[in-house]
């Protein structure tokens, strides 16, 4: 049995979920264990500079226009295995009940069939992936091995 500190929750192979910080809800993510990091859809990123500031802006699903002035750049190994160099920002994600601060980057995901990757780094010590399942909304393991 796992010890209450340690509670993990059961995910899918597809959940639904929140960025709070980006007013963002109920968003189709894929749940990737083979990949490392999180990556989110995006268009129009655009580094500015604001009375001598780098402002990094870009677009999600709604057409919103985010605005960040903490961001840095990092090379990420893509779907077909090249490295490229994409923005990353730090949000909070919400799935089922937990929130979790993480790192995610942004990534044009218009080819992809979900806006949103969940990468293992997010999902290591927090969660067990069951890929039989889908939007289980992060089920308690005692629930499902009742």
């Amino acid at each position: 049995m796992l010890p209450n500190k340690h509670k993990k929750k059961i995910i899918g192979r597809r959940e639904l979920v929140n960025f709070p910080l980006l007013d963002i809800h109920q968003i189709e993510a894929k749940i990737d264990t083979g990949a490392y990091t999180c990556s989110i859809h995006c268009e129009n990123i655009l580094l500015k500079t604001v009375q001598g500031k780098h402002i990094l802006t870009f677009q999600l699903t709604d057409e919103r226009v985010y605005s960040f002035e903490n961001f840095h750049q990092k090379k990420i190994k893509n779907s077909f295995g090249e490295m490229e160099v994409r923005y990353i920002i730090k949000t909070l994600i919400q799935i089922g009940h937990k929130k979790i601060k993480t790192t995610i980057s942004l990534s044009d995901r218009e080819n992809m069939r979900y806006p949103v990757l969940i990468g293992r780094r997010l999902l290591k010590g927090k969660f067990i992936v069951d890929v039989n399942l889908i939007y289980t909304n992060g089920l308690a393991l005692k629930r499902l091995l009742a």
